[in-house]
């Protein structure tokens, strides 16, 4: 007779299912057999009854692989615990995983994005270039003989503009719109707004108690900001020559001013350690941060073309990347020796040049993040103004003279040494056609290109 035993069928002795089971006819239980013949080696009797038993009466069970249950030992509720425990492991370890991937993918995304955005606008400069190039060349009478285009002084220079008494112009900015309007902060306290082709000061904006570091000309208002170490920014109104709004968002001298471009919205470092994103309509502080790491003062900052990442330089020579949206510092470029002076990003957002008092110029390449140039300077060459033209074809660094350079090469082009003290501000006008400059002989200085 063969008996077929359910798959839950356990060993009496072992209570565990038996792989090969046999039955004993005395008792009618179901045995592993290599157990029950040991047992009654030893004893020769039935375990469950203790009736006489020998081996040839013990009967195999034929059966199929049964599904082992777990022993017993794995569905006690400690063993069950660890097992969910693990499970649970397995299921974060997974999920990590694919955040990772996930952030991976979103960075991808992110760059192809900013490149397809870059090359837009590269693309929008070059044909509104050529279009001006047309209309240029469609009016152009035939001259007689060549011209060879050189760099010289267009005007030897304009004074007066700021107090003789305090000398020294110290930050200057041209309106994109109309870069014959330029704008000037002074020792003096003083913001200026003069028009270069009219040769005449528009206005003459007082308010500041300490000396103006900083100024920005908005791309499509008539207005002006300027930023002092008296800790306030200032917003002036050209047309009314008031301030319209006192920006409060340092307890320490502010360093650095750049506009976002949206407009709406102006960038500030401080040397309380802080930067500071502020509303220009409201004079509402939106949000301030600081390195908590670094804990070090912050000397210069400028955002970024695309106006979702920002740099700022700080005191003790890093350059520091920041993310706007989640406030964060995403990179960090070392190199410089001594207080970074001032920053400049590149129209196509590509390339970084930055300056300090180690009479260097260091150009960086944001997609790669890292140094590939290095501009080494005579030695004690004060670096004070960094700027790209808007074409994105020459760097100009402004200090002890004014030295040009052409993207790409990074190779000197020009040199200018008019001014008697250090220059504070350099700017290029409309398609780099002329370049600005300012410096602490309170002098104004117009170069055609």
């Amino acid at each position: 007779m063969l008996i077929y035993p359910s798959r839950s069928t356990v060993h009496p002795v072992s209570n565990e299912v038996p792989e090969h089971p046999c039955v004993s006819p005395v008792s009618n239980q179901v045995f592993e057999r290599r157990l029950i013949e040991k047992y009654i080696a030893e004893n020769g009797t039935d375990p469950m009854n203790g009736q006489p038993l020998s081996e040839e009466q013990l009967i195999d069970i034929k059966v199929s692989h049964p599904i082992r249950p777990k022993a017993p030992s794995s569905t006690s509720i400690p063993a069950i615990l660890k097992a969910l425990q693990d499970e649970w492991d397995a299921v974060m370890l997974h999920s990590f995983t694919l955040r990772q991937q996930l952030q991976t993918t979103r960075q991808e995304l992110s760059h192809a994005l900013y490149q397809h955005d870059a090359a837009c606008r590269v693309i929008a400069r070059l044909t509104k270039e050529v279009t001006a190039a047309r209309e240029a060349l469609a009016t152009l009478k035939p001259q007689a003989g060549l011209v060879v285009a050189q760099a010289v002084a267009s005007q030897p220079h304009v004074t007066g503009l700021h107090s003789a008494s305090v000398p020294g112009i110290l930050s200057l900015d041209l309106c994109p719109s109309d870069t014959n309007k330029v704008l000037t902060g002074g020792a003096d306290k003083n913001v200026v707004v003069f028009d270069k082709k009219e040769e005449q000061i528009i206005a003459t904006l007082k308010g500041h108690t300490k000396k103006v570091t900083s100024v920005i000309y908005h791309p499509s208002q008539s207005v002006v900001f300027s930023a002092s170490p008296d800790s306030t920014i200032r917003v002036w109104s050209v047309t009314g020559g008031n301030c319209v709004q006192v920006v409060r968002a340092h307890e320490a001298s502010v360093t650095g001013l750049s506009l976002h471009a949206t407009g709406d919205y102006l960038l500030s470092s401080s040397e309380d350690q802080y930067w500071a994103f502020s509303d220009i309509q409201t004079g509402r502080v939106l949000t301030k941060v600081t390195d908590e790491a670094a804990g070090c003062a912050l000397t210069c900052a400028q955002f970024h073309p695309d106006g979702l990442i920002f740099g700022t330089g700080t005191a003790d020579s890093q350059i520091k990347i920041w993310d706007l949206k989640e406030r964060t510092n995403v990179a960090n470029f070392p190199g410089h020796i001594g207080p970074v002076t001032s920053i400049a990003f590149s129209e196509n957002g590509y390339y970084l040049a930055t300056g300090a008092q180690d009479s260097s110029v260091k150009l960086w390449d944001l997609r790669k993040l890292k140094n590939f140039k290095t501009i080494t300077l005579d030695n004690n060459y004060e670096v004070k103004s960094l700027v790209f033209d808007q074409s994105g074809t020459y760097l100009a660094v402004g200090g002890t003279d004014i030295r040009v350079y052409i993207c790409k090469q990074w190779s000197e082009v020009l040199n200018f040494t008019e001014h008697t003290g250090v220059v504070t501000g350099v700017a290029f006008g409309e398609h780099a056609q002329f370049l600005t400059s300012t410096g602490m002989d309170r002098s104004l200085k117009f170069y055609s290109l």
